[in-house]
């Protein structure tokens, strides 16, 4: 949770910084950020050395879309599965669609259940995700999306692949990192964001 709040933090800050200097530039900044905060939580995975071996696609805007979000008010809660056999409570937000690679494309952004019933998590919005270059070029497991509700503009919100991240789960066992839904399933190969760890992982 100290993770989702400092990720939070990064977002933020690569929004200043966006504003103030080209958007290749400030991606990197929020990737220094990104390397920094993994030495400031107690539950991290990774010391300063491992950081080393974090890697990342070159920033590409393409990646950089803005999404149509209806929301789902009726969604009931289910268990979403996560890489340790344990079940974590959530429930559907909404449907993002947008345009990638001239092509329609849709992802489910989900809300934690535990997590809402904190003041700094309320407007906290996941967005877990599969692409082409899972065991290839990135994680397997999939990769994950940091959203907020105070981020949503007139029905629509900026997703940015180039932030995509990797959950603990790549770096080392014994985490309970959910998996991406079937309905997040990416079509296309999606070439931004944390690339696979290259450091050997302990299992």
């Amino acid at each position: 949770m100290k993770r989702l709040f400092l990720l939070a933090l990064l977002i933020s800050l690569s929004k200043i910084l966006l504003a103030q200097a080209g958007y290749d530039d400030s991606i990197y900044h929020f990737r220094q950020f990104y390397k920094e905060e993994f030495l400031k939580d107690d539950q991290s995975p990774l010391s300063a050395a491992d950081t080393a071996f974090l890697r990342f696609y070159p920033p590409n805007k393409t990646f950089r879309v803005v999404a149509r979000l209806q929301l789902s008010p009726s969604a009931i809660t289910f268990q979403m599965p996560t890489h340790s056999g344990k079940m974590k409570p959530y429930k559907k937000y909404g449907v993002l669609s947008f345009i990638l690679d001239n092509y329609p494309m849709t992802l489910e952004v989900y809300q934690s259940v535990d997590l809402i019933k904190q003041d700094e998590y309320k407007g906290y919005l996941f967005v877990p995700f599969t692409d082409l270059t899972n065991y290839v070029e990135t994680y397997g497991g999939g990769r994950y999306l940091d959203l907020w509700v105070k981020d949503i503009s007139n029905d629509s919100i900026v997703l940015d692949f180039n932030k995509a991240y990797n959950p603990y789960c790549a770096y080392a066992a014994g985490y309970s990192c959910p998996i991406p839904p079937d309905a997040n399933r990416l079509p296309i190969a999606i070439k931004a964001g944390e690339r696979t760890f290259a450091k050997k992982v302990e299992e």
